[in-house]
């Protein structure tokens, strides 16, 4: 399974495709959508529309995600934001995706552990987790945003567990995958500083 997540935004929108296999994931593409800055409204989010409407076409993601709105500074920015998060949904949905919405909150605790984590902390998780670079700390938030939305759908719908050799049974769920791939990412941090 392939899940597109989005990070959206008028002056970026991230947007990240992990590939999903058993408890394996893997990196397929990220990237940002930028419109030009001084464009009307309408020009921008169709900018926006039209590219990642190319992504889906590109990467043919099984499922989508985005992060739900956070209490923005203001009234006006909150609208902006939400034009931004509906245009991002109303593309996955003409590409025939069901599309997950998670708190931007629920996602950092789902990839640092910390509910408070900041935007380095998360783009540094991801790339130890997916050993990639992303190309900028949208597209780490939107990689966050599929990977947590993974884990989020594992929780929810449980796989059935295979059955180990004595009869009980095997720890292989997605969201057990998640927690083992968190620690081993930490763990191999733990030099650093």
């Amino acid at each position: 399974m392939r899940i597109c997540g989005i990070d959206p935004g008028l002056r970026s929108t991230g947007w990240g495709i992990v590939r999903f296999q058993g408890n394996r994931m893997t990196w397929v593409a990220d990237g940002m959508i930028k419109p030009p800055p001084d464009a009307p409204m309408s020009e921008r989010l169709a900018y926006i529309k039209s590219h990642l409407a190319d992504v889906m076409k590109t990467y043919d993601p099984d499922r989508g995600a985005i992060e739900e709105i956070f209490v923005a500074k203001s009234a006006a920015s909150a609208l902006k934001l939400g034009m931004a998060r509906g245009v991002a949904i109303v593309t996955m949905a003409e590409a025939g995706l069901s599309v997950d919405e998670i708190s931007a909150r629920r996602v950092k605790q789902n990839i640092t552990g910390s509910g408070r984590a900041d935007k380095t902390q998360v783009s540094d998780m991801i790339s130890r987790l997916l050993n990639i670079t992303p190309s900028g700390v949208d597209a780490a938030d939107a990689l966050a945003v599929a990977i947590s939305a993974s884990n989020e759908t594992a929780m929810a719908f449980p796989q059935t567990e295979p059955q180990s050799e004595h009869g009980g049974k095997a720890a292989n769920t997605q969201a057990d995958g998640l927690s083992r791939a968190i620690s081993s990412a930490l763990s191999r941090q733990g030099g650093r500083s």
